[in-house]
Formats: C-alpha cells, sequence, structure tokens
C-alpha cells in the first residue's frame, strides 16, 4: 500500500499529513524520522479501522480485496 504524504519543515521540525487516510498526521525531528513516524501512525490507524469494521459488522461477515 502507497500514500501520498503531504510535508513540510516548521520552526526546525518536519510536519506532515496523509493525503488518504484522514486524520494520520505525524511529526519528527528530521524529514526520515517524520515519514517512519508516517509509518507507524498508518499501521496502528489501518489497524484500529480494521478492529473496528470487525466489530461493526458482527459475527457474519466476509472480507474482499478493493482496488483503487
Amino acid at each position: 500500500m502507497n500514500c501520498t504524504a503531504v510535508i513540510k519543515q516548521d520552526a526546525g521540525w518536519w510536519i506532515g499529513w496523509i493525503e488518504e487516510v484522514p486524520g494520520v498526521n505525524s511529526q519528527g525531528e528530521t524529514r526520515g524520522q517524520l515519514l517512519e513516524n508516517h509509518r507507524s501512525a498508518l499501521r496502528d490507524a489501518i489497524e484500529l479501522n480494521r478492529a473496528d469494521a470487525i466489530k461493526a459488522a458482527g459475527p457474519e461477515y466476509s472480507e474482499a480485496t478493493v482496488a483503487v
């Protein structure tokens, strides 16, 4: 999975947002640290969203891959 990070340097910090996933944003002291923080935030968001979706679907559900 690839996502787009909108990033900028501000007041000595690198800050950024993931375009495709609302609410996923990070910061870091370096550009590299910011991107690693984004990876971690994305993994966490996907894991939490998956758990919420499965809970909402109840015991009888199926899964399908959706390509964009």
